[in-house]
């Protein structure tokens, strides 16, 4: 019997849509929790290719709400991109899951698109949204837009989340909707307000159906509503987008892609749900010369992915490196402590 076969049963799939879904390409923005969610049930469904890209790595209080994740990839800190494949090769290996352990910016996202052909495979078919930052919803909002690629945005904090499908040139983007991005400051975060993870996977559960709804052309008045709910209360509200689409929009009217074009500069951030900063370095670094030069700073980890130093001063403080430059400072929220340390122990 086939892996699929209740799937396939499905009128809104049958076997013509199974097909689709195998042969189709997915690009997903962060494996947390709900892109942990997302990827798993792409992967159950039988999605071709799924492209998972995330910068951080697990920790403790993931758990609460990222399936994908247990306690022994917590106690050997494993990057989470590099985490969820393992667990999603055990699930489907017919998939082909490829993982990137990437801070995503705008120098990058046209290549994890597959746009560029730089990746081998082509573009993807599909983008979906399982970030937690406003920024990067933006940037995919973006690259989407500019290449005609659909995308589904999620969003979700405490009790409440939001869902919405954008089909490029046929409906409304997300400036067409939101045409500013909000002030940090304007906005609650897992860290301010906490989350519920059965909210997330209700969101996330919502962003799968629009996604196999888009790669097996089943996608109709779903594009032309934004969804709001509050799991709490149970109740959900459709907000319709028929008329929403703006000819002066700057991206998806004017083509305008401001958060595409650039330049990448500090992109320090504290981290969503943990003590500490991630400062963007912008150039490739030799992990193995760093540990050498870390000996004398701490007690230094290595593995493939990562460089790791317990440092003794100051004390409480952990450094992360990659080997695209980023470093995770674990023991602050202070962004300029954190780029001080940078300078300190990778340099300017």
């Amino acid at each position: 019997m086939s892996r699929y076969q209740r799937q396939i049963l499905l009128p809104q799939i049958g076997e013509a849509g199974q097909e689709k879904l195998a042969a189709a390409r997915v690009l997903l923005v962060g494996c947390g929790a709900l892109g942990g969610n997302i990827a798993e049930q792409l992967v159950r469904a039988g999605v071709g290719f799924l492209r998972l890209v995330d910068r951080d790595i697990v920790e403790l209080t993931n758990l609460q709400r990222q399936v994908l994740f247990d306690v022994n990839q917590v106690r050997t800190a494993w990057p989470k991109a590099a985490a969820a494949a393992e667990r999603l090769a055990a699930i489907n290996s017919s998939v082909e899951v490829d993982a990137h352990i990437l801070d995503v910016h705008a120098g990058n996202i046209e290549m994890l698109a597959g746009v560029d052909g730089e990746l081998p495979g082509g573009p993807v078919h599909l983008i979906l949204d399982g970030t937690d930052n406003v920024a990067t919803r933006y940037l995919i909002n973006d690259v989407a837009v500019k290449h005609g690629i659909p995308w589904v945005y999620g969003a979700c904090v405490g009790m409440e989340g939001r869902v919405m499908a954008v089909k490029s040139s046929e409906s409304a983007c997300l400036r067409c909707v939101f045409p500013t991005p909000p002030r940090a400051e304007e906005l609650a975060t897992c860290d301010t307000a906490g989350v519920l993870g059965a909210a997330a996977a209700v969101v996330a559960s919502l962003q799968v159906v629009a996604a196999i709804k888009i790669l097996t052309g089943r996608l109709e008045s779903q594009a032309d509503e934004l969804v709001s709910m509050d799991l709490w209360t149970g109740r959900f509200h459709r907000t319709s987008l028929v008329d929403a689409k703006r000819a002066d929009c700057d991206c998806c009217g004017l083509r305008k892609f401001a958060f595409l074009s650039q330049v990448r500069g500090d992109s320090s951030v504290t981290i969503c749900g943990r003590d500490a900063v991630q400062v963007a370095g912008g150039r490739r670094v030799d992990l193995d010369q760093f540990a050498s030069r870390w000996e004398s700073a701490g007690r230094v980890e290595r593995n493939r992915f990562f460089l790791r130093c317990r440092l003794v001063e100051p004390a409480n403080v952990c450094l992360t490196l990659f080997a695209d430059g980023r470093l995770i400072v674990q023991g602050m929220r202070d962004v300029t402590r954190a780029k001080s340390i940078y300078a300190r122990f990778v340099g300017a």
